[in-house]
């Protein structure tokens, strides 16, 4: 199914979707959705959307909460945390153990998005590069995949990776992917699949629409990272998860693929890095890692 250039935050379907899509990453306890949250769920449910990973960062505890409340209310709705780059500089030792505690919870399936950001150096790269180890140490005790942000950093955030990660086999997933084929199949080489935000469909993205035509399609996932990065012909509002089609749409053209394949590929991929057994039942293998590391 096709998204139409329709009036702001609605979506409409013309018939029932023969396929699913699966929003990897959003911020569904953003502030932007406080006034239409309910009716930004339905319009998602409305585009085929069967499945959202909801993310949750911030300085604090009660910021990276939301994500995980949210995810409690909805039974196709999942939650990752973690401490955000940007955040780095208030984990210490005490929230990072608080953290650990929280992303116990059986509706969390990653830890994340950590990493590296160094489009403006703040904090600095020493503390951004000490949390990320930490937290891939608690992901690793914890048996989480990890979700990694990686902005104007790849060879430093790579290199941590293959030191501090890599041997766990426990993967994770490259978000808003930037970077090259090289630095993607470097990921993929140590389990991560590479997820294509809206920030592929702009056009002045064709080099990274030379990456997603390149990439093997089970390595391939697809995200909003609403409510930041809307695609066309939404560019200029808040972005949502009801727009992941265009991203979808986008990786389908470049590929010389119907739509409903590369919606097909990615939930699948989707659900084989999370342990799902099937459509609804939820992620086996969450479960099974919570009930191992309590042992």
């Amino acid at each position: 199914m096709l998204l139409k250039t329709v009036p702001e935050h609605t979506v409409e379907s013309p018939s029932q979707p023969q396929f699913e899509l699966i929003d990897s990453h959003a911020h569904l306890d953003a502030a932007e959705y406080d006034g239409d949250r309910d009716a930004t769920l339905e319009r998602a449910r409305t585009a085929a959307v069967s499945t959202i990973l909801t993310v949750g960062i911030g300085a604090t505890l009660g910021e990276i909460r939301g994500a995980i409340a949210l995810a409690e209310q909805h039974d196709w709705i999942f939650a990752a945390a973690g401490f955000h780059p940007h955040d780095a500089a208030a984990a210490g030792q005490a929230e990072l153990a608080a953290l650990a505690e929280l992303m116990r919870n059986p509706r969390v399936l990653a830890w994340g998005e950590i990493g590296l950001d160094y489009h403006y150096d703040d904090p600095p790269r020493d503390v951004q590069a000490r949390v990320f180890s930490a937290q891939l140490e608690l992901a690793r005790a914890a048996k989480l995949p990890v979700i990694i942000h990686c902005r104007d950093a790849w060879q430093d955030c790579l290199e941590i990776l293959e030191r501090d990660w890599r041997s766990s086999g426990l993967g994770g997933i490259l978000h808003c992917f930037s970077g090259t084929q090289a630095e993607a199949q470097r990921g993929i080489e140590m389990g991560f699949l590479i997820s294509f935000a809206g920030n592929v469909t702009f056009p002045k993205s064709q080099e990274l629409r030379d990456v997603a035509r390149a990439l093997p399609l089970p390595a391939m996932l697809i995200e909003t990272d609403s409510p930041y990065l809307a695609p066309p012909p939404h560019r200029g509002r808040r972005n949502e998860p009801a727009f992941v089609a265009e991203v979808a749409r986008t990786l389908a053209t470049v590929r010389d693929l119907p739509v409903s394949e590369v919606a097909a590929a990615t939930a699948a991929n989707f659900r084989r890095l999370f342990g799902f057994i099937g459509d609804s039942s939820g992620p086996a293998q969450g479960a099974a890692r919570r009930e191992s590391s309590q042992l």
